[in-house]
């Protein structure tokens, strides 16, 4: 997949990225006969990320439009929670599922997240700190996502999803 410069697309953990340049970069360890792509991340101001146009990188992906968002959230409610197979993985399998760039998967994160934070705090435990900060990435990659391509604040996000996951489907 190909990026133009002056594109925004989701690029990982790093979330919504502007494609600022297309080069041959004088960085020390870039292959100069190679060109990059220089990715400038919304949410960090003065980082610059380089990668080579012509590495299959699946975490590189362009943003959903508006339409697909407005359908993605009719889609939220279908969506499982993220299987973990190993307890003792379970911050791994975090991990992955967030690095993926897939929402789907970050949805499946805050669901499980939400529902292990409940089923602890009814035990009388607080919720656990990994948890917690896997919550907080995860929100923040989807909520971003959704409200850049929504044209709205990302504090709006967790209420629009709240109302479409309260809806009923015919």
């Amino acid at each position: 997949m190909r990026f133009e410069k002056g594109e925004y697309i989701m690029y990982g953990h790093n979330g919504i990225c502007r494609v600022e340049d297309i080069i041959h970069p004088d960085i020390p360890g870039a292959d100069k006969g190679r060109l990059y792509y220089v990715l400038v991340p919304l949410a960090v101001k003065g980082n610059r990320i380089y990668f080579p146009i012509d590495k299959e990188n699946v975490n590189a992906r362009r943003l959903i439009s508006e339409s697909e968002a407005w359908n993605f959230l009719d889609e939220i409610q279908d969506i499982q929670e993220l299987k973990v197979d190993n307890e003792k993985l379970r911050e791994e399998r975090y991990k992955e599922a967030l690095n993926s760039g897939d929402r789907r998967q970050w949805v499946g994160i805050l669901k499980t997240l939400y529902r292990r934070k409940q089923t602890r705090l009814r035990q009388g435990k607080k919720a656990a700190s990994v948890d917690e900060r896997y919550m907080k990435m995860a929100e923040e990659a989807l909520y971003s996502e959704l409200a850049f391509a929504m044209g709205k604040r990302k504090e709006e996000m967790l209420p629009l999803i709240r109302e479409h996951l309260g809806k009923t489907k015919p």
